[in-house]
């Protein structure tokens, strides 16, 4: 402020952009802080393999699982000294193992993204199917995936039908379960504000119990999906392959243990990413979430 009360030109940017400095240093240090943590396990693991301190048998080097995943994506001699040329890992390569287990896990997700909300939403309006049906909710929810693996191969062959089978029960439950609870939750001042500004019930359910329900059932798929990746090993035991928990089981059971990590790794990457993809869809579909 100078003496005339005209403050100088540029001082009143300065404030405004204090706020966007916050929001950088806000955005930074979570980002810094997990980064540092991966190093940190990354750096430890180093130190172990190169201190011989356990057995590669058990755990591999960083060098050696990045060795394996490179083979797993490249064509390569079947053995030293012999001319056959082999792909990846079983006449796969790994981003074939990955696509395979994600088109079934598309395949069983997606066929419970279609018929789990519909499940659920009749439950919550209609008390008498809730009261019959939930306690075969429950119990289906209560039951491992694995569980189902020896009927299934039984109804459905050892193909991919008894896999994507395997998927959608393991994600069907999760999304029933959310879409039911969020019909249910819905504040009763709602719907009393609708039916009194005259809506009628079809408005209601359309206007008031939909949205109100959405973000339960966004987030309902978002634990399914992460249930039906955790169940993909399961799902590919038998006939496996392609696939990426196929291939971490066989090569866990031939010893390849830089194969197996690079695998784990790998699903692990893969089911970070389609959470975050999820998680983006329903921030776009649902943006009123966590505001009413």
């Amino acid at each position: 402020m100078t003496a005339t009360g005209i403050a100088p030109v540029g001082s009143a940017a300065e404030p405004a952009a204090l706020p966007h400095r916050n929001g950088r240093r806000r955005l930074f240090r979570p980002v810094a802080a997990r980064s540092a943590a991966l190093v940190l396990v990354l750096l430890l693991w180093v130190l172990v393999t190169a201190a011989s301190l356990v057995d590669p048998l058990y755990l591999p080097s960083p060098r050696a699982v990045w060795d394996a995943f490179v083979r797993a994506n490249s064509r390569h001699p079947i053995a030293p000294g012999v001319d056959r040329i082999v792909i990846g890992e079983q006449n796969y390569y790994l981003w074939e193992h990955l696509l395979a287990s994600l088109q079934r896990i598309g395949a069983g997700v997606g066929l419970a993204v279609v018929v789990g909300p519909l499940t659920g939403f009749v439950m919550g309006m209609l008390a008498p199917v809730r009261l019959l049906t939930e306690p075969i909710l429950n119990f289906l929810r209560a039951l491992p995936p694995l569980g189902y693996i020896g009927l299934l191969i039984v109804w459905f062959g050892i193909g991919d039908v008894s896999k994507i089978w395997l998927l959608f029960l393991a994600a069907f439950p999760p999304i029933a379960i959310a879409t039911l609870n969020g019909v249910t939750g819905v504040r009763q001042d709602y719907l009393h504000a609708a039916r009194s500004l005259g809506a009628g019930r079809v408005q209601v359910i359309t206007r008031v119990v939909l949205p109100a329900t959405l973000p339960e059932v966004i987030s309902g798929i978002r634990l399914a999906t992460a249930f039906a990746w955790t169940t993909v090993v399961a799902a590919e035991l038998n006939n496996g392959i392609p696939g990426i928990g196929g291939l971490a089981y066989i090569s866990g059971t031939q010893l390849d243990t830089p194969l197996t990590i690079a695998c784990i790794i790998v699903i692990g990457c893969a089911a970070l990413v389609l959470d975050s993809l999820l998680k983006l869809v329903g921030d776009v579909a649902v943006p009123w979430k966590g505001r009413v």
